[in-house]
């Protein structure tokens, strides 16, 4: 069974209309149908999957995948990191600088957190 396929299965057995799952998501009417190869890109099958309530490994397998992290918590951080545009750049940051070069650039960050939130600077320790 293709992505797509799962796609539809999943709103045939929630009541939810493919064309009410195309305009929530902001998606051309007719997109889902429109997907020929039975994929979806990435960005769109996270829209998808949240939702429809279920993971992004379930609507490409059909199962879910075994994880790499041990705990629930550590995958969803995971992912919001790897989600996230922003995270992504501290990521890539954290591997090209040399560390003390980084630290400066998080100290800095802790600095302006400290001066935006001072109730909360006793969690970061600026």
């Amino acid at each position: 069974m293709s992505t797509v396929d799962r796609v539809k299965k999943l709103c045939k057995e929630k009541r939810i209309p493919i064309s009410r799952l195309e305009r929530e998501c902001r998606f051309s009417n007719g997109y889902i149908n429109g997907l020929t190869k039975g994929s979806i890109p990435d960005d769109r099958l996270r829209l998808i999957a949240e939702y429809l309530g279920v993971s992004t490994d379930y609507l490409m397998y059909g199962e879910e995948q075994p994880s790499y992290y041990k705990d629930p918590e550590t995958a969803a951080a995971a992912q919001e990191m790897y989600d996230d545009p922003d995270m992504r750049v501290l990521y890539e940051m954290k591997k090209h600088m040399k560390p003390e070069v980084f630290q400066i650039h998080v100290d800095h960050m802790k600095r302006l957190f400290a001066a935006e939130h001072p109730e909360d600077d006793d969690i970061y320790g600026a």
